[in-house]
């Protein structure tokens, strides 16, 4: 019989030893204990993240204000661009510029941009004289007095009532404002004025604001010194800011939380005080306020910003801990209670032990679920091993002291890390084994060396000496308590070789866009492929108007006698090598036959023969699709080796075919285009085209008024009152349209019904004197005027159309009917400037390359074929020792360079003068109207402007350049214009040859003149 032992006196309760009262009081101690610092650490960490959070808004503040300040420079940069671009900016120059720029409208704060011309005293006279002539009377410098130098305000735009006083102000009469033109001289940099009173606000100090000055110089003039800068001065553009204006929505809705008070310099005095978002809300000395102070420098000036924050800003996140105290107190004193109930409740003693029984099961119950939950965590651990596993990229895992943790499969296989190399244990050995696979190893070892902080990363491109390109990411990573690295691999070998076919692509674009033969680009299409693969050889056949024969379109490495055998026949006889091209047309799908003498009876091996005698051994058939899957054609691929494609050579089949079915359906949408224009006109009424069935009976009612009123010249009158044209655009009532015409300009049926639609749909406010055309040819007799015109949709979309006027027969005398046929060609347009830009612009410099640059030599050999009493030069330029810049510091760098020189010749040419980018580094400039003594001066000038503009790159190299230049004279009686380009660039090797940096002239005879220009 089992007995139960009594309790020891360590195994009774806290109860038995104390009264129910005291028990409760320690527990609600406890309790309270424990709650006030659960509200500490709360409270804490609280204040924390109040400051936090207000550090980040006043980061968050101060990187706006920076920001908008440097966008609102660079719009006085554009300006002085305008004058960079020209020797004189006149005022209705300076205005078109300023209007398209909007500044009102975006960039708030700004007061308006003017000009600042310098002049000497003895000038001041002939200024005003001009102002006045130019519409200001009352203009005249101010304050009035005798000074060496003024600076006086001779454009400011947008020009207002307002703005009116500010005309004529010599800024360079004020302490304050000629610090801050000095300082922008002598800089070549913005430069910015203190506090000021804006002279539009009559110098009132209540508007605060400020000047930005940017220096102006004379084109041509070296400035690279002090001395120099001060020579070449030609004014300054300015721009003046109202503080209210330039502050009003800076930092969004997080600043409306924040006081903020703006001061002039490094002192927060009052007189210094230029802005504050609420005056007088807190006081800096206030406890208990959050406050930051931050100095920041704009073009060359400190503000001194402070930040504080307003009532309420951490209202809610201090509340937080104060709840937290109130639940912590309910809780105790529940507790509290309890414990005094069930010290004070013996006869529940017996249910409280079998609680705690209870209790223990759910414990063990517990346990049992921890042990699960490992189990669980093996597994988690077990699939992501294998996720990481069956990643694509190489994933390893480091710590900056380059202990490795771990690897995936994809990282081994890539860098073909063997299986006896024991990296874990030492990882300098895989370190050494990655080196060895690398072309240059500096990326990777800097990588190792200085990694990344926080959340960012770093990126570079390793190149493998096995041709391989891997993209590599760098960044940093936290494993319990210590720094890792995350090191992720990517195989980008595939994308740089579609990079390296992107050229291909851009050729056969410009062929098209040239409208270059359908044979020339198709060959184009099929050499390219050939060139990615020697080992393949292509064709295109095409299938005729019946689509029932084979044409051969183009095969440029094919033997004569095997394209003869597939060009011309029927799809049904064709058989053998060419019967696999009518398989894939048939099918509509890509057939492939790896082995074309596999077969061993003889009737198959004799359709075989003109592949055999070929040497084609393998045929891959893909068909052209054009874009609205119609099939076109076939491209052919033939290996001399039983071969069967990879997915790389699918790729560029289905590159090539895309390419050949956007020329096939280029030509023939060209085609049908010629063909259908002579039967349009009978089609016309059932094409789906949007039509427009318009009356203007009222505009002819208008027109006859005019006619009796004695207006004889209807277009010389409409010309001198255009407002005229505008009103009877209005006449012109819309009667129907059909659903094409619905659809082009997004309207309805209840749209046409309730008179929404106008001739805004055909013609809009800017179109009018396209419309003014059409009514003029249409009221002289004409039946049909075609044009193009602009328009706008009903949802307020701006558009561009093709329009065809055509007055219904019996209604030529009363124009009552017509009928309007719109096409939408904004696409196309837009498609067409694109591809213009493609065919005639270097994409590196940006200059004319050289298919646009000869078209314009022609066009100046023509005219000098006209006009042989007229002159022209051409320049030869070439970067000396281009080869070395690449060498030693890549070709990103060699590209600066390259559009470097082209900057600076553009900034050296007149608007008449054509440069070009002819080869790698070779440029040439042609002058029209320019002989050979002053082309002379303009090679020295240009020669002299490179050799003293030095380029500094991002990394902080910097590279200075020379050119060598030959320069020959262009003559109507060359019998083409390579002559020229063949005597310039004679004159250009001589000067290479002759120590380069220098000129050499060719006047056609056998050894040419030496310029008298050269490097000293």
């Amino acid at each position: 019989m089992h007995t139960r032992a009594s309790p020891s006196w360590f195994s009774r309760p806290v109860s038995h030893w104390v009264g129910p009262r005291l028990f409760a009081a320690l527990v609600l101690a406890l309790c309270l204990g424990l709650t006030y610092g659960a509200w500490r650490n709360a409270h804490d960490a609280s204040e924390r993240q109040v400051q936090a959070d207000f550090d980040f808004r006043v980061r968050e503040l101060v990187g706006s204000i920076v920001g908008r300040m440097q966008s609102y420079i660079q719009v006085l940069h554009g300006v002085q661009g305008l004058y960079a671009s020209s020797q004189d900016v006149t005022r209705n120059e300076f205005h078109a510029y300023l209007a398209a720029q909007q500044v009102d409208r975006h960039f708030p704060g700004i007061h308006g941009i003017g000009y600042l011309p310098l002049l000497a005293g003895a000038e001041r006279v002939r200024h005003e004289a001009q102002m006045r002539a130019q519409g200001y009377p009352g203009y005249a410098i101010g304050p009035p007095g005798q000074r060496p130098w003024h600076a006086p305000i001779t454009y400011l735009e947008p020009l207002s009532d307002s703005k009116l006083l500010a005309l004529g102000f010599d800024l360079w009469s004020e302490p304050l404002r000629r610090a801050a033109l000095e300082q922008a001289r002598d800089t070549g940099q913005a430069a910015m004025t203190g506090k000021i009173g804006l002279l539009q606000d009559g110098g009132s100090g209540d508007a605060h604001g400020f000047l930005v000055v940017l220096p102006v110089y004379e084109n041509g003039l070296p400035r690279a010194s002090v001395e120099q800068r001060r020579a070449a001065l030609r004014g300054w553009v300015f721009a003046p800011f109202r503080m209210g204006g330039l502050m009003a929505g800076v930092g969004g809705e997080a600043s409306r939380q924040l006081d903020l008070e703006i001061y002039a310099g490094a002192q927060l005095a009052e007189t210094a005080l230029m802005y504050a978002s609420v005056p007088g809300a807190l006081s800096a000395g206030a406890p208990g306020t959050l406050a930051s102070q931050q100095t920041i420098s704009i073009a060359g000036h400190a503000w001194t910003l402070r930040v504080r924050a307003m009532p309420g800003f951490d209202g809610e996140t201090l509340a937080r801990p104060l709840a937290l105290a109130w639940a912590g107190m309910l809780v105790s004193l529940a507790l509290a209670l309890a414990a005094w109930l069930l010290a004070a409740s013996a006869a529940r003693a017996q249910a409280a032990l079998a609680r705690a029984n209870e209790l223990a099961g759910q414990i063990e119950q517990g346990q049992a679920s921890v042990l699960a939950m490992a189990e669980a965590a093996q597994r988690s651990h077990a699939m992501l091993r294998s996720i990481l596993d069956a990643t694509l990229d190489g994933i390893l895992v480091d710590n900056i002291d380059g202990r490795i943790f771990t690897s995936n499969r994809r990282f081994r296989d890539l860098w073909r890390v063997p299986d006896v190399l024991d990296w874990q244990a030492d990882g300098a050995a895989l370190v050494r084994h990655v080196e060895s696979q690398l072309e240059q190893a500096a990326p990777f070892l800097a990588a190792r060396a200085r990694a990344p902080h926080g959340h960012r990363e770093r990126r570079d491109v390793l190149l493998l000496r096995d041709g391989r390109v891997i993209e590599q990411y760098v960044r940093s990573m936290q494993m319990g308590n210590e720094q890792a690295r995350l090191w992720t691999f990517r195989d980008i070998s595939e994308r740089s070789q579609m990079e390296r076919r992107e050229h291909t692509r851009r050729q056969v674009l410009e062929m098209l866009a040239t409208g270059a033969p359908l044979e020339r680009v198709l060959e184009s299409v099929v050499l390219s492929v050939q060139a990615d693969h020697p080992a393949m050889l292509c064709s295109i056949l095409l299938l005729d108007e019946q689509r029932h024969r084979l044409v051969l379109a183009a095969a440029p490495g094919l033997p004569a006698f095997f394209n003869l055998s597939s060009h011309g026949h029927d799809l049904d006889i064709l058989q053998g090598v060419h019967g696999i091209a009518a398989q894939a047309l048939r099918g509509g799908q890509r057939v492939i036959v790896a082995d074309l003498h596999a077969d061993a009876h003889a009737d198959v091996q004799a359709m075989m023969a003109p592949a055999q005698r070929a040497g084609l051994q393998s045929c891959w058939a893909e068909p052209v699709r054009g874009g609205s899957g119609k099939l076109l054609g076939v491209l052919m691929a033939y290996h001399r080796q039983p071969a069967l494609p990879s997915a790389a050579h699918l790729a560029r089949l289905s590159e090539a075919v895309q390419l050949a079915g956007m020329a096939i359906e280029q030509a023939q949408v060209a085609l049908a285009l010629r063909a259908g224009e002579a039967r349009f006109r009978s089609l016309y009424d059932h094409a789906p085209v949007a039509l427009w069935e318009q009356d203007w009976s009222a505009v002819r009612a208008a027109l006859a008024a005019l006619a009796q009123a004695g207006v004889g010249d209807l277009a010389a009158w409409l010309q001198g009152h255009p407002e005229e044209l505008q009103k009877l655009a209005r006449l012109v009532r819309i009667i129907d349209m059909n659903g094409a015409a619905l659809a082009q300009v997004r309207a309805n049926e209840d749209d046409l019904r309730r008179g929404a639609l106008s001739l805004l749909q055909n013609f809009d406010d800017s179109a009018l004197p396209c419309f003014g055309d059409a009514l003029l040819a249409l009221a002289g007799g004409a039946h049909l005027y075609e044009c193009e015109s602009s328009f706008v949709r009903l949802d307020g979309a701006a558009r561009q159309n093709e329009l065809s006027l055509l007055v219904m027969p019996g209604h030529a005398d009363s124009l009552d009917f017509i009928m309007v046929s719109s096409l939408d060609i904004t696409e196309r347009k837009r498609m067409n400037a694109e591809l213009l830009q493609l065919a005639t612009t270097d994409f590196l410099t940006g200059l004319p390359n050289r298919r646009q640059f000869m078209a314009a030599l022609e066009n100046e050999h023509a005219r000098l074929q006209r006009e042989l009493a007229s002159c022209a030069s051409v320049l030869m330029l070439d970067i000396d020792h281009f080869k070395g810049v690449n060498d030693e510091h890549g070709h990103a760098v060699g590209d600066s360079v390259l559009r470097h020189l082209g900057t600076l010749m553009c900034q050296a040419l007149r608007k008449v003068d054509v440069p070009g980018r002819v080869g790698g580094e070779e440029f040439a400039i042609l002058l029209p109207g320019t002989d050979m003594a002053a082309a002379a001066v303009f090679a020295e000038r240009l020669r002299r402007r490179v050799a003293d503009s030095a380029l500094t790159t991002d990394g902080g190299i910097v590279i200075s350049i020379t050119v060598s230049i030959g320069m020959a004279a262009m003559a109507g009686t060359d019998a083409h214009c390579d002559a020229v380009l063949a005597r310039a660039d004679e004159a250009l090797y001589r000067a290479k040859r002759g120590g380069r940096n220098r000129i050499e002239q060719n006047d056609g005879g056998g050894d040419g003149l030496l310029s008298k220009f050269m490097a000293q």
